[in-house]
This record gives structure tokens, C-alpha cells and sequence, in this order.
């Protein structure tokens, strides 16, 4: 039972008091009343355009809903069009403009590479991806299926060592190339002291010699003892080449070089919304600690690891001599952005003067960017603030956004646009307004993004009414998802995003599957994305390299050229073109999203974990949140009210698969197993999500997930 103690017109929960009081303000110039004040002023203020934003979604799906109904079969795309102006869901685009946002990190604006997204509530989590901003190359390839086969065990295999050696060596020849020879043919790396600025020069095996083909490549070094770091810069990345005869890797190598440490996870998202499990005051509390902790610099967390346990905090800046003999400090850790909630959500934390819960929206606005306070350049280097705001609805929204920012920054006596937003491009209504979207935040914006299951889910969910969907797998086929991938980078280009904020795609789920990864993520840089997500710091390092096979900015220039997507495609309905779908495929297709439902579901009712690995229906681990929550529930819903299925089989599916999962989760001391009763919360979660998906607003999950977790917490005092 949560406790409050009065504050002002609020009730605030005790450990959001004690938070705010004794660990955020003492040595900050705000005060515990400005804060209080300010956030009772919030919710006076934009509580209710809070409310009425909502009331204005539920009222367009209501419209769609009945227009589907009425136009089911005979959809005209040009009648469509009119209708979603006529309603005004569509609205008038205006006069084109470019993105005024200032004070932009290089890493946002100018820098392209991979970005990390982690469950804040989780410090071990947060701190490596932090950390993530360096890694190492050779462990990256070593430890996963890039490089064909397993790891001999008994230590370290020195035969697929050598193949992470000749596969390193393969990444330095096409792009730290030397003028005739290879980095394999090299017997030890030289720095020219003498020179000005300080050369590198390479003697070869034969007696001969070479330098590097762009000598303007390298950048500075680092002598620590016998181990020496060349630090180099291609395509705006940084890679560094150690070399140590002491280590065992380095004494296997003809050069010595023992790693290549790549520039990985320039930016991360510290995620509040989507994969944490935060239902009340005490998560809450959680997840804003552990965003202080990575602004004041001082979070930590334990990891066991060979038997031993590990004190894991923040990188150091790494500290090297230029070229020129300058002191050169590169930052140690990757740019940390925090993901607030949408405008969905209320929170227990606090209380307004009537006892109602707050918009958490709000809250998160205003807490999150007082943490961020505490940044004195470690983090931004610009002094900003970095705010990711997920599932806003069209140009009202991200308006309301704008001014809610400029209020908290008000209180917080900050500059105005110090806090900048990201906005993510994953409802429909915002995808087919995008440029409007971004004009109400011009000012501020540093990202937009597209995410395929958040987007397919709000997109089952509008057009519901208007039949079948095709299969959940053959979305990807469809023409709206083209246009939409499209169609961000295209507007985003349009508004002057190039070379002055992120255009960003989503996320590769299975960590897994790196040699795949590898093989296809590349695309996401040619379809003209200056960073995508990736799953892991192992992910991160991987992904660095195609960063430097492409360069972002010159695909950018050409993409800039090529005609918009069309809307029409954009608008068109992913419904089967013939109703009959065989039994096999109705079977198939219900076992896949119930068992992805069931595994995500379980873990996060019964254990709060809003993100982990999932096993899927063939065992493969992917990285979930609750996105494939809302895809999946949504398009079983829709097959439901189709009668594509009916509710006894989705029944039995769900039984049959809960089995499945509990035999998958079977070792972990943690589980609790759904069957053979089937009446425990987590079960009767995953049927929620199901039965009642059609009337949740917008097919979002949070509302049926927090209400059982509550039901799980309270089972578990």
C-alpha cells in the first residue's frame, strides 16, 4: 500500500519525496517547493488538454471504425482520402521548413552509428549499455556466429582466434588500408615521433616498409608500458588498434596487434517506457534512480562473473596524444537519451487534489529532466537534454509535447529548447502526418525513428474493422510498410534532418543471430537511417562495421533526391485479398502469437521484467518488449472478430502453448509455471490481451499489463 505525504495541492508518494528531496536537489539550485509547485501547475495546466488529446484518439477510431464498416469490400483509396480530411486525420501539409533545433551533440547530429535501447530499471543493463560506446571487435566476432562454428573449449582456441585475426585483418585492409600491403603482411606498427604531424609507418615481413594509403586516418596514440593504442578515424568513427606482444592474442600475431576496439553504441536510449515493467510508485522510484545515477555518474551494479563478483560502473573518457602532441580526450561512454511514456498512462506516485492519479507522462517529463540536472557535460557536452517521446498521435500531440517541455523547462529555470525531443514515428495517425508532426517541434526535434511492431499493431488496430489481416509474417510484404519506411526517411530529409539530427529504424530482436544480423542490417543505412537499434553490446560492435562500409551522409545526399513515398500506399489496408485461410495456417499462425505472448507476458506479471531474451515457438531467443505484445494480441483480436478463428481454439492454443513456455522457462528458479490449472494472473493476462484487445485504446497493452501486475505484486506481500 503506497503511503503519501502532502504537498502542496499533490499527494506525493513517500519514495518519490525521499528521491526528489534527498537524493536529486541537495546540490542543485531548485528547490523541493519549485519542484512541487511547478509539477502542481503541470497538472492543473496540461492534466486536462491531457485528457481531451485522448478523448480526440478514441473519437477518430470510433469514425474509422464505422467508415470500415460501412466501405468493407469496396474500399476506394480516393474516397478514403477525403473522408480522413474531411475528419480531420489527415490534415493540410504546410509550407515546407527546415528543423531550427541548436545545441545538438555531434553524436545526434552529425555522427551516424548503431544505438542501444535498455530497460532503465535495470542498473546492469543501463551501465553496459553506457558502456557500449567501445568495443571490442575481436570478442564480438570470437563469441559469436559471425565466425563459422563453435568455440573449442579448455580455453582459448587459437584456431578460431586466427579467423577473428584474418576477419579483423579483412575490416583494417578495406578501411585503414595501407598504400601497397596488408595489415597481415605487417611485422610492427611505427610511430614517426619526428615527424609533425606524427606519422605511422609499418615494417613488413621481407624487410620492406609501407604507410597508410590516407595517412590523415590516424589521429593520436597511447603508450601505456609495452601496449600500444593507434587511434584512427574513418567515416566519423573512431577504431583503435592495440598491440601487445604480452597478451595471448597479441603474441599469436605476426604484428602483435591483440584487438581492434571499435566506436560502437554512439547513442542510448535509457528506456522508461516500453521494456520496463513500472505499474506503481516503487517502480517508478526505481527507474528514476537508476537515471539519476547515470547523470550524476555514480550508479553501479554487481555482476558475478567467473565465480567472482564485480563492482560494473561508468567508463572513464579514454585520454590520448594527438598526432600533433595535443592532449585528445574521446568520450568513454555512448550519449545517453531517456524514453518518457506516452500520454496514456497514469501513475499512483502522485496524486492530484481530488485523489486521481497523474498523468505519468507528465511526471516523467518533469522528474526525468530534473535528474538530468546533475549532467555537468559528461553526458551532453551541450549542455541538452535528451528526450525520446514514444506513441504520440498526429500534429496535437506532438504539439502538446512541445509545450509541455517549454513549461518544464520554466520551472526548472533552464534555457528555452534546452530539452530536446525524439519523436517516435510508430502510430499511424503520426506517420501520415509526419511533417506536421515535426513542425510542432522544429525547435527541438534531434530524431525520429520507425519501429515495425508498434507501427503494424496501431495499424491492425485503426483499419480493424475493415477485415482479415493477412499473416503477421507477411506484413513485411505489404505495400504500406514499404511506403512507411519510405516515408520517414523522406519527410525527415525534407525537414533538413541530414547532418543535423537522427533519422533512425528499429530493432534486430534476435542477439543471437549475429552472421544474419551482419548479413542484412546494412540495409538500414542504405534505405538512408543515420542509426538503428540494436540488441546488445556485442550487437553494437557488429553493427559498427557497416558504418564504415557505407558512408550515411553521401547515401543521404542521393536519397534526398529521389521522389516522396506515396501516401496512398501508405493508406493502404494489409487485408487478405480472400478470406480462406487453411487450418494449418490458422493452427500455425495462432501457436506462434500465443506462445509470443505467453512468454513475454509470464515473466513480466509474475517477475516485473519488461525486457529479456524470449524464447520463440522454435526456440530461438528474442530480444522482446511490449511491442510484440501489442502485434500479436492485436492480430489474433482481429482474426477473431473475422471469424477467422474462433474463441475455443484461441483458448486451446493458449493452454497448449502456456505448456510449451513453462517447459522453455523450466530452469529458472524464478518461474512460476502457468499450467496445469492455467488460473494463475499471468495466464488470464495473456487471454486479456487477447479477448478484450478490440476495445483497448489503440490496441495499446499498458492497461490490461498493469492492472494484473498490480494484482501479481499484491499477491506476492
Amino acid at each position: 500500500m503506497t503511503s503519501y505525504e502532502r504537498r502542496g495541492a499533490l499527494q506525493i508518494a513517500q519514495e518519490l519525496c525521499c528521491l526528489v528531496e534527498q537524493d536529486i536537489l541537495p546540490s542543485l539550485s531548485v528547490s523541493a517547493d519549485v519542484v512541487w509547485q511547478g509539477l502542481a501547475d503541470l497538472v492543473e495546466r496540461c492534466g486536462p488538454i491531457n485528457k481531451t488529446l485522448l478523448a480526440r484518439r478514441e473519437d477518430l477510431q470510433l469514425r474509422l471504425d464505422s467508415w470500415h464498416k460501412d466501405h468493407r469490400g469496396a474500399f476506394d483509396p480516393d474516397v478514403y482520402m477525403r473522408f480522413l480530411c474531411d475528419i480531420g486525420y489527415l490534415v493540410p501539409e504546410g509550407a515546407d521548413f527546415s528543423i531550427a533545433t541548436t545545441n545538438l551533440d555531434a553524436e545526434v547530429s552529425i555522427l551516424a552509428g548503431p544505438q542501444l535501447v535498455v530497460p532503465v530499471d535495470n542498473a546492469r543493463y543501463a551501465l553496459n549499455a553506457a558502456n557500449a560506446r567501445w568495443g571490442s571487435l575481436f570478442d564480438a566476432l570470437y563469441g559469436s556466429d559471425v565466425i563459422a562454428g563453435k568455440v573449442a573449449s579448455g580455453g582459448y582456441d587459437s584456431d578460431r582466434g586466427a579467423q577473428v585475426i584474418a576477419w579483423a585483418t579483412d575490416f583494417l585492409d578495406q578501411y585503414i588500408p595501407l598504400a601497397e600491403a596488408s595489415h597481415g603482411d605487417v611485422l610492427e606498427y611505427i610511430v614517426d615521433e619526428t615527424a609533425e604531424p606524427a606519422a605511422l609507418t609499418v615494417a613488413l615481413k621481407g624487410g620492406t616498409s609501407d604507410r597508410l594509403r590516407y595517412p590523415e586516418g590516424f589521429r593520436a596514440r597511447c603508450q601505456d608500458g609495452g601496449r600500444l593504442t593507434l587511434l584512427f578515424c574513418h567515416h566519423g568513427l573512431h577504431l583503435e588498434l592495440v598491440i601487445d606482444r604480452s597478451h595471448p592474442v597479441g603474441a599469436e600475431n605476426l604484428s602483435g596487434v591483440c584487438d581492434v576496439i571499435l566506436e560502437s553504441a554512439l547513442t542510448a536510449i535509457m528506456d522508461c517506457e516500453d521494456s520496463v515493467a513500472a505499474v506503481d510508485a516503487e517502480d517508478k522510484v526505481r527507474v528514476y534512480q537508476n537515471w539519476l545515477g547515470l547523470m550524476k555518474g555514480d550508479l553501479t551494479a554487481d555482476v558475478q562473473k567467473g565465480g567472482k563478483t564485480i563492482e560494473r560502473r561508468l567508463n572513464r573518457d579514454r585520454l590520448y596524444q594527438g598526432v600533433c602532441g595535443e592532449d585528445l580526450r574521446l568520450p568513454g561512454r555512448s550519449l545517453m537519451l531517456v524514453r518518457n511514456v506516452g500520454h496514456l498512462m497514469t501513475t499512483d506516485a502522485v496524486l492530484d487534489e481530488k485523489g486521481n492519479e497523474i498523468p505519468e507522462g507528465i511526471l516523467d517529463a518533469l522528474i526525468t529532466s530534473l535528474c538530468a540536472l546533475h549532467d555537468r557535460g559528461a553526458n551532453s557536452r551541450t549542455g541538452s537534454i535528451y528526450i525520446v517521446k514514444p506513441k504520440m498521435h498526429g500534429p496535437e500531440e506532438a504539439a502538446f509535447t512541445n509545450d509541455l517541455f517549454d513549461q518544464v523547462e520554466d520551472i526548472l529555470n533552464l534555457p528555452r529548447h534546452t530539452i530536446k525531443v525524439g519523436v517516435m514515428d510508430e502510430e499511424r495517425h503520426t506517420t501520415v502526418n509526419l511533417k506536421e508532426c515535426i513542425r510542432a517541434v522544429k525547435d527541438r526535434i534531434f530524431f525520429i525513428n520507425t519501429g515495425f511492431l508498434d507501427r503494424t499493431g496501431d495499424e491492425i488496430h485503426s483499419v480493424m474493422e475493415a477485415g482479415p489481416m493477412v499473416r503477421k509474417n507477411a506484413m513485411k510484404g505489404e505495400a504500406w510498410i514499404d511506403a512507411y519506411e519510405r516515408w520517414n526517411v523522406d519527410i525527415g530529409l525534407s525537414v533538413g534532418m541530414q547532418g543535423r539530427a537522427q533519422i533512425g529504424k528499429g530493432m534486430w530482436a534476435m542477439p543471437d543471430e549475429m552472421a544474419q544480423m551482419m548479413a542484412s542490417k546494412g540495409d538500414h543505412l542504405l534505405a538512408g537511417a543515420s542509426c538503428a537499434w540494436v540488441p546488445s553490446p556485442t550487437a553494437a560492435t557488429l553493427h559498427a562495421t557497416h558504418y564504415h562500409t557505407h558512408d550515411v551522409a553521401a547515401l543521404q545526399k542521393q536519397l534526398i533526391r529521389r521522389p516522396r513515398a506515396a501516401l496512398q500506399d501508405l493508406l493502404t489496408l494489409p487485408i487478405m485479398s480472400e478470406t480462406t485461410v487453411s487450418d494449418a495456417e490458422i493452427a500455425e499462425e495462432l501457436a506462434n502469437n500465443c506462445q509470443g505472448i505467453l512468454g513475454y507476458v509470464v515473466r513480466w506479471i509474475d517477475q516485473g521484467v519488461g525486457c529479456s531474451k524470449v524464447p520463440d515457438i522454435d526456440h530461438r531467443g528474442l530480444m522482446e518488449d511490449r511491442a510484440t505484445l501489442r502485434i500479436s494480441s492485436q492480430h489474433i483480436a482481429n482474426w477473431l472478430h473475422h471469424d477467422i478463428c474462433t474463441g475455443p481454439q484461441v483458448e486451446k492454443t493458449l493452454r497448449r502453448m502456456a505448456l510449451v513456455v513453462d517447459q522453455q522457462n523450466k530452469t529458472d528458479p524464478l518461474y512460476q509455471p502457468m499450467g496445469p490449472d492455467f488460473t494463475g494472473v499471468a495466464f488470464q493476462a495473456a487471454r486479456d490481451l487477447i479477448f478484450k484487445g478490440r476495445d483497448q485504446p489503440n490496441g495499446y497493452t499498458e492497461p490490461l499489463l498493469h492492472a494484473r501486475r498490480r494484482e501479481a505484486k499484491a499477491q506476492q506481500i
